[in-house]
Parts: C-alpha cells; sequence; structure tokens
C-alpha cells in the first residue's frame, strides 16, 4: 500500500462552485473534484431517490423548498399528499384543484407539463389541497360542479348535485313523452302547454335542467332557502334562463296554497285554481339523523344539514310531501321522486292510495332503487 506521502494536494481552485484540486500521485499529476463531505452525501442521497432536482435549504430554516414548479411535479406532490390523507378520487381532486387554479382545460394540462407555474398559483394551489386533505370536497373548493352536461355554481349553502340525480331528469322527461303517446298525441318535446315545480330547489340543477330540455314549458322552483335560492338564480343568469324559471322562498307547496296571500302566491297562476302542475320533481332531504354520523366528512361536516337530513329515519319528509302534491297535480300528472338509499320500502306505501296509479322504481347504475314516479288518478276530495 502506498504510503500517505504519496497523495499530496498542493492546489485547489473554485470552478463553478465546485473545487478542483491537483492531486499528485507518484510524480504523477490528476486533476479531480473535491465536494463538502456533508453536501456531497446530501446531493447523492437525494439523486438516489429518484429526483432530478435537488433541494435548496432556506437559510432561516432548514427545511426543504422544492424549486420545481412543472405542472407535472405540482400534479405529482398534490396527488400523493391527498393520496397519503385518503381522500377519495384524490388524482381527480387533485387535477381539478389544479385546474381551478390555472384557469385551464385538462387538455392543457397533460399537453404542458412542463409549464411552470408562478410562485403566488403554486401557494394557491398548496392551499386548496391542505383544504381538501381536511375534508372540504372539491366542488366548494372550485365553486362547480357538472350536472347533465352543464355547469353550476355550488356553495356550502347548496347540495352538491350527483350523477346519480340525473335519473330524475331522465325519468321526468320519459314519463311526459309516455304520457302524451298514451293520450294519442305526439310527444310535446318542447315542453309547450306543460307547468311544473321542482321542490327543494337548491343549486337550481334540476329546475334548469329541464328549462333547457323543455325550453316552452311554464317552470317554477321553491326552497326555504334564501342564500339557495340566491346561488339558483346566479345559475339560471349563468345559462341564461334567468327569465325561464320562477325562484320562490317556500315551504313545500306554502306559496301556492289559495290562502297564501298576494305577496307569496306565485305568479301566472290563479290563487282559487288547483290542481296546478303536470310535473312535480323533487331531490327531497332523506338522511336519517341517525345515520347522519355515518356519512364521509365532506359530507356531514360541510353540505347544508337542512338539505340533508329529513328526519330521525330520514323518510319523513315524503309523508308530508307526498299529500300535499295529490292536491297540486292535475289529473295524469306527474311525480318524480329521488329515494335515499334504503327508503324505498318506507316510502312506496305512501303512493298505495286510490289517488295515484303506475308506480314505479326506477334504479341506479348501482343497483340501488333511486328514482320512484307515480301518475296522479283523480283529485283527493
Amino acid at each position: 500500500m502506498p504510503s500517505a506521502s504519496l497523495f499530496q494536494i498542493p492546489d485547489a481552485v473554485a470552478i463553478g462552485g465546485l473545487t478542483v484540486g491537483i492531486l499528485s500521485i507518484g510524480g504523477f499529476s490528476v486533476g479531480v473534484l473535491l465536494l463538502a463531505g456533508a453536501r456531497f452525501r446530501e446531493r447523492r442521497r437525494f439523486w438516489r431517490s429518484g429526483s432530478k432536482r435537488p433541494p435548496e435549504r432556506t437559510l432561516n430554516r432548514m427545511s426543504v423548498v422544492f424549486t420545481d414548479r412543472s405542472v407535472r411535479a405540482l400534479l405529482k406532490q398534490g396527488i400523493e399528499r391527498l393520496r397519503a390523507a385518503n381522500v377519495p378520487s384524490f388524482t381527480l381532486a387533485a387535477e381539478l384543484l389544479l385546474l381551478h387554479v390555472t384557469g385551464r382545460d385538462r387538455t392543457w394540462l397533460y399537453s404542458h407539463p412542463e409549464e411552470t407555474l408562478a410562485e403566488p398559483a403554486v401557494e394557491a394551489y398548496f392551499a386548496l389541497i391542505t383544504r381538501r386533505r381536511s375534508g372540504e370536497p372539491t366542488q366548494y373548493l372550485t365553486g362547480k360542479q357538472e350536472f347533465w352536461g352543464l355547469e353550476f355554481e355550488v356553495t356550502p349553502d347548496v347540495l352538491i348535485p350527483r350523477p346519480e340525480t340525473e335519473h330524475l331528469i331522465e325519468v321526468a322527461l320519459d314519463r311526459l313523452a309516455v304520457r302524451e303517446i298514451r293520450a294519442g298525441r305526439t310527444p310535446r318535446t318542447s315542453g309547450e302547454g306543460i307547468t311544473l315545480v321542482d321542490i327543494g330547489t337548491g343549486s337550481g340543477c334540476i329546475a334548469l335542467t329541464l328549462a333547457k330540455e323543455l325550453p316552452a314549458a311554464t317552470i317554477y322552483a321553491t326552497d326555504v332557502s334564501k342564500a339557495a335560492l340566491n346561488v339558483a338564480r346566479r345559475n339560471a343568469s349563468r345559462h341564461g334562463l334567468a327569465d325561464r324559471v320562477h325562484f320562490m322562498e317556500s315551504n313545500l307547496f306554502e306559496a301556492f296554497r289559495p290562502d297564501a296571500g298576494a305577496v307569496r302566491v306565485a305568479p301566472q297562476l290563479d290563487k282559487a285554481s288547483a290542481p296546478l302542475f303536470d310535473l312535480l320533481i323533487s331531490n327531497p332531504p332523506y338522511i336519517g339523523r341517525r345515520e347522519a354520523q355515518l356519512l364521509p366528512v365532506e359530507v356531514r361536516q360541510h353540505e347544508p344539514e337542512a338539505a340533508l337530513c329529513g328526519g330521525d329515519e330520514g323518510y319523513e319528509f315524503y309523508g308530508l310531501l307526498i299529500p300535499e302534491a295529490a292536491w297540486h297535480l292535475k289529473a295524469g300528472g306527474l311525480l318524480v321522486l329521488e329515494l335515499g338509499y334504503n327508503s324505498l320500502r318506507a316510502v312506496q306505501p305512501l303512493l298505495e292510495t286510490s289517488h295515484w296509479c303506475a308506480v314505479g322504481v326506477t334504479n341506479d347504475l348501482a343497483g340501488i332503487p333511486r328514482v320512484l314516479a307515480a301518475e296522479r288518478l283523480s283529485r283527493p276530495r
């Protein structure tokens, strides 16, 4: 083994942040790079971890700050943080939050992976990621949700529209068409001559979707919440339907009763006339308070309780709605209701009276009874 005297480093110079020395070995001069031991070990550990870029350390806090602000890196970090917190659909949530911050669409997101974002945008993105990790729904963070191909504003004042609620629209349109065919008439696809009401409209997604599908129909939408009605009206303006849907603050049919008073009675309706509607549609509160604590944190802590809970058992609201519906539907009028997970057995018997016929149940894509529909046979006396 050569003696230590054979290894001499007489000179060293700094070049580009690296220390270059001339190592003399047995009379031969060899150029070598000398790195501070600690710094070299740190970088080697980082490179071995698979990262492309070493971390930088702040002067006041020895915390790692990643300088890669590319779309790809930010999305990857967002996904990892949400996955670590067991957030449902973590990839989709990370995508939607990044799209919201950048104001871009998904096509841009995946066609510009190397695009870098400004620091304020990065901070805003990870602030939203943190809020989503704590349980806030993605839809409330972005302020929007798609329903029936339309984008609706959503806030904590309204229930977030669900895909399964689209079955309500399908059943209502099908039932209206079948009713016309059975009567020997050509289905009125424009909705001409049809008057309908959406009870508990929330964001307005049901009423406004029907306004799009039935452009000649007369449509009313009620809710007990002023804040919810404000959201619904903004959605109507967003879709150019502000003059198509009459939004009213009302508990069930309160505004349509003959004794409601001049201020509360719905416009264009005669106080003394009943029944009124060809279609009554509703996604009522159907969660039982006893089971509310079993709901995901996103639902039980953030969505409005009044729009979720229909009583201790969850089906009490139907007991109020269905008998009144019989008074406010025309003969042959249609009732279309969304059902809770296990409410069919409690709700269907309410339609087993002489006032209803053609009772039908539609399952959602998971095979769960989701829509209960019926036709009013005669006016109750």
